[in-house]
């Protein structure tokens, strides 16, 4: 079943990683970062409600539950330790597939279970907590300058906008500052180079030509 889940995830361009016990699902589980994990409740060595629970102590991933028991008592349990959806056995994988579409469709509340502010938003491996004025790499904290971080926190606020330097400048300084606008491409190279970016590559701020800037989403 596994491996006729991991077939049609693949045809749907995931990047799929297959394990067949829940210890070696955790390890895993740390080591890949996954956006979504199924999980087989009647996995040998830890059950899939052990699995879920250890992986709520670090990852935010989107939990889908498979089980054989068709009991309410089971579906309870397995979401009560941070699964977001189950299915049952017998089940066909465009289900799966259709209610991974839609759960990753939708925002994902973040803290309620790793402890992070309640506020952070997420661009891959970067996140940001206007709240506490925090940004992490992974799981590193990046020492940023009070402007580094009001320049990225404005380009987060809004990460479908493009910001020309102008509305940047309003956004971050005041609307009646007075200065060379370039001096918003100095912030932002700082900025790429403390979260290992570059122009090329451009994973978390990327520039539109002839525009300006706008927040990418760290693919």
């Amino acid at each position: 079943m596994a491996a006729l889940i991991g077939s049609y995830l693949e045809r749907e361009g995931y990047e799929v990683r297959l394990t067949g016990d829940g210890l070696t699902a955790v390890d895993l589980a740390r080591e890949v970062d996954p956006d979504v994990v199924v999980l087989d409740v009647g996995l040998p060595g830890l059950d899939g409600i052990e699995v879920c629970r250890r992986l709520r102590t670090f990852s935010d991933a989107y939990v889908v539950m498979v089980t054989a028991r068709n009991d309410e008592v089971d579906t309870l349990v397995g979401l009560g330790v941070g699964a977001d959806d189950y299915l049952t056995k017998p089940f066909s994988p465009r289900e799966l597939m259709a209610r991974l579409r839609a759960m990753l469709r939708r925002p994902r509340p973040l803290g309620t279970q790793s402890g992070e502010p309640s506020d952070t938003r997420r661009f891959g491996l970067l996140r940001l907590s206007p709240a506490a004025r925090e940004v992490w790499l992974g799981d590193e904290p990046i020492p940023l300058t009070r402007t580094e971080f009001d320049v990225l926190e404005a380009l987060a606020r809004h990460p479908e906008r493009v910001f020309t330097r102008r509305q940047l400048i309003n956004a971050v300084w005041d609307e009646n500052w007075v200065g060379d606008d370039h001096l918003v491409d100095v912030h932002v190279g700082h900025l790429r180079r403390k979260l290992g970016d570059d122009a090329q590559e451009q994973r978390f701020i990327r520039t539109v030509r002839g525009v300006g800037y706008r927040m990418g989403t760290g693919g």
